[in-house]
């Protein structure tokens, strides 16, 4: 049976997962994840591909990337981050065969309602895994420089950005919404949304991707993210308080 095509449009922020092979183990070592986050962000300067937010886990990896107009790029940084850990691991083993799933699952995310929801699904892996009992408290995924605590050098996504004038009301905002958890759901649309290739998103952008792709795409309905856009209206009021 034939490849369901997966759908990549240029300039929007695609949430991609990427499995070790059988479910195995990719990350040993603190030094492995290290590795990988060096070469995603040499990787995605190289091929002009935004990292919006990460999560590294024991056996997979979460990432929310923005492809510019050459949207073969997010294609060519995942096979290169995935040949680069394999090497690597493979020389350091002795061993010889393949590390990761033959192919990653991705889907298109709409920014205005569904971005932000998407970004908190990701940075609360680990808490979900009853890894760490906060997602501050995981050093392997992009929460900690979204909110200062270490270095940033991933691209702030335009509804973070929309969260508030400074950065200092972002992270308040920001940090209260991944206080909530994900709602069950939230969880359901976008455990879906990869594992079927569909659009993380509504029937309007479900058209509108159809317009710029040229594709015929899957309808469905999915449910609102909890404080999606109506995050935004209600920022002020939340600062207040």
């Amino acid at each position: 049976m034939p490849r369901t095509a997966r759908v990549v449009v240029p300039n929007m922020p695609h949430h991609v997962v990427q499995r070790g092979h059988n479910r195995q183990v990719v990350f040993a070592e603190q030094s492995d994840y290290a590795r990988y986050l060096t070469n995603l962000r040499e990787l995605s300067e190289e091929l002009e591909v935004r990292v919006y937010a990460y999560c590294l886990m024991t056996n997979h990896v979460h990432l929310l990337l923005g492809p510019s107009d050459k949207v073969d790029a997010m294609g060519w940084l995942m096979k290169s981050l995935a040949a680069r850990a394999t090497r690597y691991r493979n020389r350091l083993e002795e061993r010889s065969g393949t590390l990761w799933e033959g192919r990653y699952k991705s889907s298109p995310v709409q920014t205005d309602s569904y971005l932000l929801a998407c970004t908190r699904y990701i940075e609360l892996n680990p808490v979900r895994a009853h890894m760490v009992p906060s997602a501050g408290a995981y050093p392997w995924s992009s929460y900690g420089q979204r909110l200062g605590q270490t270095q940033r050098w991933i691209d702030l996504d335009p509804a973070y950005i929309a969260l508030g004038d400074t950065e200092a009301q972002r992270r308040v905002l920001y940090t209260r919404f991944v206080e909530e958890g994900v709602p069950e759901k939230d969880l359901a649309l976008m455990r879906g949304a990869l594992q079927r290739g569909q659009l993380t998103g509504n029937q309007r952008f479900v058209d509108e991707v159809e317009q710029i792709t040229g594709l015929r795409i899957e309808s469905r309905r999915p449910g609102r993210p909890k404080m999606g856009t109506d995050l935004f209206k209600k920022g002020t009021d939340l600062l207040k308080n």
